[in-house]
């Protein structure tokens, strides 16, 4: 289903859709590798998780954006004139740094990623991802409300 979004592109809710449940998905797969102390995957699963809920709003908004950066994705939403409040941001960018350095071994001195990762920073990764999820969850469902709306005046 698509329809007009700000007079300048088509909202697409089977694509946001689409992306989102991956994203949702995503997120679940973290579960058993925390509860099998593979923590490092626990952190990337959480980057990926961000990664295509972030890319969820922007596909839906005929946006789509390549990268990995959720720094970079998160600053795409707000030049849409979509308000990110400060604690989004700071735990996308958090999340953001475990892109490289929970699977590739060159980018630790000696050792491998799963050296590197604790617990208490898988546990912290899965509270921002389910916060960040969420979000992205209200912020279309607030986007959808505001177009309905439009249409009915």
């Amino acid at each position: 289903m698509r329809f007009k979004y700000c007079d300048e592109f088509m909202i697409d809710i089977d694509e946001f859709n689409r992306w989102f449940r991956s994203a949702k998905n995503t997120l679940n797969a973290a579960h058993p590798d925390f509860e099998a102390g593979n923590y490092n995957w626990v952190c990337f699963k959480c980057h990926q998780a961000i990664e295509k809920a972030l890319k969820a709003i922007l596909w839906g908004l005929g946006r789509s954006k390549t990268g990995h950066s959720l720094v970079s994705l998160i600053r795409e939403i707000e030049n849409l004139d979509i308000r990110v409040p400060h604690d989004i941001f700071d735990d996308c960018a958090w999340l953001s740094k475990y892109y490289m350095i929970t699977r590739y071994p060159n980018t630790w001195e000696s050792g491998i990623p799963e050296d590197y990762f604790t617990r208490q920073e898988a546990e912290e990764a899965l509270r921002k991802a389910r916060k960040i999820l969420e979000w992205v969850e209200r912020t279309w469902q607030e986007l959808l409300r505001k177009e309905k709306e439009k249409e009915i005046k």
